[in-house]
């Protein structure tokens, strides 16, 4: 059933209804966006228009939950760039099966039936629903196997020591194996000589117990020396002419993957400085590890965690909605508009949780921890792009689905460790407290 024939028909005012309670009550910030989606269900049925994507929901509820928080400009923020992809998702509503035509919407079938008498043939139609519904699967499984491994790291990092340590070694395994084996692909190796098989195997042990070291010795420069320094006399004493390629690739290959991993055991295991603001460090049970758990390293861990992943999301919904001019050629998906969406988001989350754990006591300094972890983040994941795009590769792995490999998964935490690990043992006096 086609939507009214009025022009301004708008689908904003579908999503302008609320129910008349608190703006700044927790009723509001829970009932508002259930009401308005059993509102928008509602007008679905009643105008046949198809529905959007759940993100927008999610823009909803979080849109709400910040000004639950007094944080206006937030809400105004998230209402804004839901009511962008409302406009678009109008704009392209023969991506879900309708054609747009003057305020009216008609399903595909309907509209082919009448392409016979106006002699205007939709041949794109069906290969433009295909390709939608695709990129929807691959959405839905990319959301399912990330909440599914963002929930367990959660507890990997609140469980600290060794589970976190060895937790992390097993993922530093994995990825530097992908490292080696991009290092290895067409596309690099025919511009220069890989290193041979049985040294990259044995730098992907070797990354994989510079974790472990960390935590039980809380320094490893001498052992990386010590391993780069093997490393290099086992390529001299290779069969064959050795190259510097080889050895470069390797170098960076232990850095990168074994090296600047190591950070994030030194920021969550390496300073347990209670953390004596945090209001979940009083009433947290005992069998769960007491108040001593809570530590500068854990909040500081956390909140880490949590922009990278907020800046990720903010950027993908940013250029998804606003994206129009590229960011660099390395990952031409990426556009400035969602890197600017990304950089509000990671601020956003980061003093919302400083405001929770109450740490650090700056707000100043909870902008710029939120800035250093955007800009590590970022450019971890540019940094594999250039490296996926030199081996002529989209992903890195398929090990889980809908996100390729673990260093597509993990590529905006490699260089962020380190960063936030100096920012706070460096520049944060007493460590924040």
């Amino acid at each position: 059933m086609p939507v009214s024939d009025n022009k301004d028909f708008r689908f904003m005012e579908v999503f302008d209804f609320h129910i008349p309670v608190g703006d700044d009550s927790l009723i509001a910030a829970i009932a508002a966006p259930i009401s308005q989606t059993i509102w928008f269900r509602f007008t679905i049925s009643v105008y046949g228009v198809t529905p959007l994507p759940s993100t927008t929901m999610v823009l909803l509820e979080v849109s709400w939950v910040f000004r639950f928080y007094h944080f206006r400009w937030l809400h105004n923020l998230f209402l804004a760039i839901h009511r962008r992809l409302v406009v678009s998702r109008k704009q392209g509503m023969f991506k879900s099966g309708y054609v747009y035509d003057r305020g009216k919407h008609f399903p595909i079938e309907e509209s082919r039936s009448q392409e016979v008498k106006t002699g205007n043939p939709l041949s794109a139609g069906g290969s433009i629903d295909a390709e939608h519904q695709q990129k929807t699967s691959q959405l839905r499984k990319r959301i399912i196997f990330g909440i599914g491994i963002g929930v367990p790291a959660g507890g990997v990092v609140l469980a600290g020591g060794w589970v976190f340590t060895v937790a992390l070694a097993a993922a530093v395994f994995i990825g530097s194996r992908e490292y080696f084996e991009l290092v290895r692909s067409h596309g690099i190796a025919s511009g220069m000589t890989p290193p041979p098989r049985y040294l990259s195997r044995a730098c992907s042990v070797v990354c994989c117990l510079m974790p472990l070291l960390t935590l039980y010795f809380g320094n490893i420069d001498v052992s990386v020396t010590s391993a780069a320094f093997l490393v290099a006399m086992g390529l001299l004493l290779q069969r064959g002419n050795p190259r510097f390629a080889q050895l470069s690739s390797t170098m960076f290959g232990l850095f990168y993957c074994g090296y600047l991993p190591c950070f994030w055991v030194k920021l969550r295991c390496g300073i347990a400085v209670p953390s004596l603001n945090t209001r979940f460090a009083a009433s947290w049970p005992l069998l769960l590890g007491g108040h001593t758990l809570w530590t500068v390293g854990l909040v500081a861990t956390l909140i880490s965690f949590s922009s990278i992943i907020a800046a990720d999301t903010f950027a993908f919904i940013g250029g998804k909605a606003f994206g129009r001019t590229p960011l660099i050629a390395v990952s031409p998906k990426k556009t400035w508009e969602g890197a600017l969406a990304g950089l509000g988001g990671c601020i956003a989350i980061s003093i919302l949780l400083a405001k929770i754990f109450a740490w650090p006591s700056s707000i100043l300094s909870a902008v710029a921890f939120g800035v250093l972890n955007f800009f590590g983040s970022l450019f971890g994941d540019l940094t594999e792009s250039m490296i996926k795009r030199d081996a002529g590769v989209k992903d890195s792995g398929s090990l889980i689905p809908g996100h390729g490999g673990i260093l597509d998964r993990v590529d905006s935490y490699i260089f962020t460790g380190a960063l936030a690990h100096s920012f706070v043992k460096t520049f944060l006096p007493l460590y924040g407290v």
